[in-house]
């Protein structure tokens, strides 16, 4: 059997971690695995971890790291089988120390994006709240202006997406992020990619990952997973 891959990738919010992930799963076949998308999941399933989650999320605090791992792990755990690519998990050296206990990390790959691009980017940033769709007015715009696509329910922008709040959030980030990056550094398994445009981006990413992932493999687990 192939040797499954396993990759994370991190970034500060507006840094494109969504758009990079979805490129990824579709060009070499990975699971992606978002972290926001599986505890909204369990909190529209009421799962215990779930119920859990929405009472930090409910007071606008960050779900701590006993109740992400509780979700995550034994999903990943599961997947045994798949190669995946993990995108919003670990947040901080916690999370990845108990990421560590599961599974190696094969790459890991660092958004190094400029503050004023990310602060441009969140400024136009909507979202829809049941679902965790999200929209860019410049490069990314709902189809009806302020609507989602799918439900045609109203988008709104959250707090933590305004000016005043977006300074402490990205600084906030930046701090709990350092540790986590010097852990994935130490082990020789970190690649930072900078740029302001994910276009200007990913095609290194993608060289990264064609020579990690032979094509063979990649097309193999990419049919494996459907």
């Amino acid at each position: 059997m192939s040797k499954l891959f396993r990759a994370v990738i991190m970034g500060p919010p507006g840094s494109g971690k969504g758009t990079i992930s979805e490129r990824i799963a579709h060009s070499f076949g990975l699971k992606h695995i978002s972290s926001g998308d599986f505890v909204r999941e369990n909190i529209s399933a009421n799962t215990e971890a779930g119920v859990l989650a929405k009472t930090y999320i409910k007071k606008g605090l960050l779900v701590p790291d006993h109740v992400m791992t509780r979700l995550l792990l034994p999903r990943l755990e599961e997947m045994t089988k798949y190669s995946w690519l993990l995108d919003g998990f670990p947040r901080t050296l916690a999370q990845a120390d108990a990421l560590n206990s599961i599974c190696d990390l094969d790459v890991v790959i660092n958004l190094n994006i400029p503050l004023e691009t990310l602060k441009e980017r969140l400024r136009h940033r909507w979202t829809h709240p049941s679902s965790g769709r999200v929209y860019n007015m410049y490069f990314n715009p709902p189809r009806i202006q302020g609507l989602d696509d799918i439900t045609g329910e109203q988008l709104i922008q959250q707090e933590d997406d305004r000016p005043e709040a977006l300074v402490a959030r990205l600084r906030h980030y930046k701090d709990i992020a350092k540790p986590v990056i010097d852990l994935y550094k130490a082990k020789s398994i970190l690649y930072t990619f900078s740029d302001t445009e994910t276009d200007r981006i990913w095609p290194n990413i993608s060289t990264l990952l064609s020579t990690k992932i032979p094509i063979g493999q990649s097309d193999a687990r990419c049919a494996s997973t459907h």
